[in-house]
Parts: C-alpha cells; sequence; structure tokens
C-alpha cells in the first residue's frame, strides 16, 4: 500500500466515529500534492446537506486524533468540507447513488477528437460506466480511460 493510500485508510478509521456520532456521511478522504504542500482532505456530507458547523467540528476533532496518533510524517493542511454540487464520482457507492443524474467524463484519450461527455449515468461496475447522451444513444466507456466523473451543474 502506498503512503497515499495508507494515510487516507488511517484518517477514514479515525474519521469513523466523530461521524457516526455525529450522524455525518464520510463522502471521501485524500492525501494529495499541490503546488508544493500537502493536503489532506476530508470531504464529508448528510442529507440535508453540511454545514459551516459541521465541518468546523469535524475538523477539530480530526485534528485532535492526527496530534495525538501524529502517523503523518510530511508537513501538511488538513481540510475538512463538504463534496459540493459538481462532487467527484470515485468510489461505487457514489455512482450508484447517482444512477439517472446527469454527469460530466473527462477522459485520458479522446474519441472521435472528444475527451469530454456529458450524459445521464445509467449504470456502472468495476469495468465500465454507461450514460445515456442527449441523443438517447448510449456510452459505454471503460473505467481506466476515465480520468475524471463528476455530477453535472445545471444552473
Amino acid at each position: 500500500m502506498a503512503k497515499r493510500e495508507e494515510y487516507e485508510a488511517i484518517t477514514e478509521r479515525l474519521l469513523a466515529p466523530i461521524l457516526e456520532a455525529n450522524n455525518i456521511e464520510l463522502y471521501d478522504v485524500e492525501y494529495v500534492k499541490e503546488v508544493g504542500n500537502w493536503y489532506l482532505r476530508a470531504y464529508i456530507d448528510k442529507e440535508d446537506g453540511i454545514s459551516i458547523d459541521d465541518c468546523e467540528l469535524v475538523s477539530r476533532a480530526l485534528s485532535d486524533l492526527l496530534d495525538e496518533k501524529d502517523f503523518i510524517d510530511d508537513a501538511y493542511i488538513l481540510e475538512v468540507s463538504s463534496p459540493g454540487l459538481g462532487r467527484q464520482l470515485k468510489k461505487d457507492k457514489h455512482f450508484a447513488r447517482s444512477i439517472g443524474e446527469e454527469v460530466e467524463l473527462k477522459l485520458y484519450k479522446a474519441i472521435d477528437k472528444k475527451k469530454e461527455f456529458a450524459g445521464i449515468l445509467t449504470a456502472f461496475d468495476k469495468d465500465t460506466i454507461t450514460i445515456e447522451l442527449e441523443d438517447e444513444n448510449t456510452m459505454t466507456l471503460n473505467r481506466s480511460d476515465v480520468a475524471m466523473v463528476r455530477l453535472a451543474l445545471d444552473f
């Protein structure tokens, strides 16, 4: 297991009792390096939405546990937030919850000179993602070819 994956897994375990006690769901955890800084990000959610107070409560409790356990060697910035309206779909539970929703996909390599597609998420499995395009045709893509999937934002 890579260092990044290990840190994310330990953080998920630390978060579990905090979130359970407050009826909050863990959406995702990521440990990433951006512009020379490491970030440990926890994305939280709940049925009626996440408030700034929820983020603060989880951040304070998690920060105390991270200080106590001290398992991350690097200096990092802790962030706790909602996954947002245009949330990325990374895990199977994200895809399952989003069946019937409009999504945007970005590919690593172009198909017919296009790297971005939008449609209604109709199916997924461990290897593929299927969307219904605007013209009602379906498109099935290998998950390994998809760089990013997120819920579409309609304004």
